[in-house]
């Protein structure tokens, strides 16, 4: 049965008496040269951990599994286990959780058993209403240590770590990809959150009729690499609370929004601006995520 036709699709959700969810915004990906693509975009090797999100009727997961060491199959909607059970029953590497990645990725529990990998690529065919809230998960994850004691006190405590994927290969929104990958004067709150932890890059547009049933849009291949592990936790947050008072009202002169926002002194705030070669009023959509950057380290805000 060939999951990349529509006749192929079709027939095996009539056998398990189901229908594409809008709801959990189910679109399946029967393009091969895409998935061809979205394969080659994440230079897979045998050592490869790969971390699917949504794999629906597992087209994806197949070829990933051909080429990976080991993919975990993170599948929010129940009623698609049996079908992955069926169409990936012949590949021993392949582990499908039955699970919401949102907050799985939280707290990294699944079933009550502490969910840990390292070393691992995330590739998905992401249902387009997650993408944000997705990455930014992920983004987000900063290498945490924590400590985990040995019953009665006795005995050496073990170091458990989170961190970010090596990289990400996303197949999202086309609007949503340009806005990500966007460079001054477009920038969006998305674009800085994003650039400030990795490198975004589309590697290619995908035409809406690659999906069944096809969406209102058409969407891309997303890549994000390069992660970094940036300054401490409360640099971050400094960070974001001025970009975010940045972007307060993004059709205001930065000016007024970092003044009001962060309850600073016009002049001082013109002074802070300038001194980092920033108009006054320039607007937040023109700065850079170094430009971001700057400004935080040489203004001090609680």
């Amino acid at each position: 049965m060939r999951l990349t036709s529509v006749r192929g699709v079709k027939i095996l959700l009539r056998k398990y008496h189901l229908h594409p969810s809008k709801k959990m915004g189910q679109n399946f990906l029967i393009d091969e040269e895409v998935i061809k693509k979205v394969i080659e975009s994440a230079q897979l090797s045998k050592n490869d951990i790969v971390l699917e999100i949504g794999p629906g009727l597992g087209v994806l997961t197949q070829e990933l599994a051909k080429k990976a060491k080991r993919v975990i199959a993170i599948e929010k909607d129940p009623r698609m286990r049996e079908i992955l059970k069926e169409t990936l029953k012949d590949f021993k590497n392949v582990e499908i959780i039955q699970g919401d990645i949102l907050k799985i990725s939280k707290g990294w529990w699944v079933g009550g058993v502490q969910f840990l990998i390292s070393n691992y690529k995330v590739v998905a065919n992401l249902p387009f209403y997650l993408t944000a809230p997705v990455i930014r998960q992920f983004l987000e994850v900063v290498e945490v240590k924590h400590r985990a004691s040995a019953c009665g006190g006795e005995g050496k405590d073990e170091d458990k770590v989170l961190i970010a994927p090596q990289q990400m290969v996303l197949v999202v929104q086309k609007e949503v990809a340009q806005r990500i990958c966007a460079k001054p004067p477009e920038m969006s709150i998305l674009a800085v959150s994003v650039q400030f932890y990795a490198k975004p890059e589309i590697e290619t547009f995908v035409s809406k009729k690659s999906f069944w049933p096809s969406p209102r849009v058409d969407g891309a291949i997303l890549k994000i690499s390069a992660f970094n592990q940036r300054k401490e936790s409360a640099f971050n947050q400094r960070f974001f609370r001025i970009v975010k008072a940045g972007f307060s009202q993004p059709r205001k002169q930065l000016i007024n929004n970092l003044s009001k926002e962060l309850n600073l002194n016009r002049e001082k705030v013109k002074d802070w601006l300038s001194k980092n070669n920033v108009r006054p009023s320039q607007r937040a959509e023109t700065l850079s995520v170094e430009d971001w950057i700057n400004l935080l380290q040489s203004c001090r805000i609680n």
